[in-house]
């Protein structure tokens, strides 16, 4: 600190440094007791049919990198390609720090109906999420061209972790946004011949979860 220069009285050298460090310290707390608001979670506008319920509040959100996994399927007269898994990792956007992991699973509060899940990576505790009728988007105001849909997720469950965690027992909607890539293949889901073919396509995507 600029005016902490030792003088040439000794006791007083002896005094100041500490003078000077708890100084330094204290100003160090303050900085840290004040974070600029880095827990702000700031969900961007969307589509009116996928914003949550008014009193909602976003506490965490997450960027996340993966697949979007698909099986050809009998559809029909036809086939096409039918979802069954994502499989990606949620991060934090300014440390790259993961956050969950984000796949379908068994739910167990409505006796195994498969459901998107999110698991968190610290403590374990689990939510599950559904999409209803109409709450998809792919408004191109909102959605990029070829990505797969906006959409608003409501929590089906919610479960602890082994140890008492309960970073995610507590969501009540998730949204997912700024999706990117994702979408099924146009090809190698013709005929029936291609049934069991599997295509593991590329997405990333912000999940924003609220309580």
């Amino acid at each position: 600190m600029k005016n902490c220069i030792a003088p040439a009285n000794r006791n007083t050298r002896r005094i100041l440094p500490i003078a000077c460090a708890t100084a330094l310290a204290a100003a160090f707390t303050v900085s840290l007791s004040h974070p600029a608001h880095a827990d702000e979670v700031n969900p961007p506008p969307v589509p009116s049919n996928i914003q949550v319920p008014a009193g909602s509040k976003a506490f965490l959100v997450g960027h996340a990198v993966g697949t979007q996994d698909y099986v050809c399927l009998p559809s029909g007269t036809g086939v096409k390609f039918v979802l069954f898994t994502p499989q990606a990792t949620l991060f934090n956007g300014s440390d790259d720090r993961e956050l969950t992991t984000h796949y379908f699973s068994p739910n167990p509060s409505e006796g195994g109906t498969i459901r998107a899940t999110w698991q968190d990576s610290r403590d374990a505790s689990t939510v599950w999420g559904q999409v209803r009728p109409g709450e998809s988007s792919s408004d191109p105001k909102f959605v990029a061209v070829g990505a797969i849909a906006w959409l608003l997720l409501r929590v089906a469950g919610t479960e602890e972790g082994p140890t008492g965690g309960n970073t995610l027992s507590s969501t009540t909607f998730i949204q997912r946004l700024n999706t990117s890539g994702g979408s099924a293949p146009s090809t190698g889901c013709t005929s029936s011949t291609d049934v069991g073919h599997l295509a593991f396509v590329p997405y990333t995507a912000d999940y924003f979860f609220y309580k």
